[in-house]
């Protein structure tokens, strides 16, 4: 599998992305993220599932639903989503402000080429 390929499944299936950082250690191909991202967007999922377990779902949902239409580029997909994880709690904007914003991606059309 490649680099890309293992960070969407992590993303997908909800799996630590603390772990995920590990697995990649073991393969040879640049990520999006580094580690400290990566640990930054796994603390802010926990915390966002505690705190705001109808957001966490809400984010999860849309990503679902993202991936559903597949009108885009779908190697993005769970890289646009942790980019609006990190957003969390860091700024002004509160988790709630950065779901809206991201369930927007939905009424965006964009397609494969």
């Amino acid at each position: 599998m490649s680099l890309i390929e293992i960070f969407t499944d992590y993303v997908l299936n909800r799996k630590s992305l603390i772990e995920y950082v590990d697995v990649r250690k073991t393969i040879h191909e640049r990520g999006e993220f580094n580690d400290a991202k990566l640990i930054q967007a796994e603390e802010n999922l926990q915390r966002l599932k505690t705190e705001e377990p109808e957001i966490y779902e809400g984010m999860y949902e849309t990503l679902a639903r993202i991936y559903a239409r597949n009108t885009g580029l779908s190697v993005e997909y769970p890289i646009d989503f942790i980019r609006q994880i990190l957003k969390m709690y860091r700024g002004s904007l509160s988790p709630r402000q950065v779901y809206e914003e991201y369930k927007r991606m939905l009424e965006h059309y964009h397609h494969d080429v």
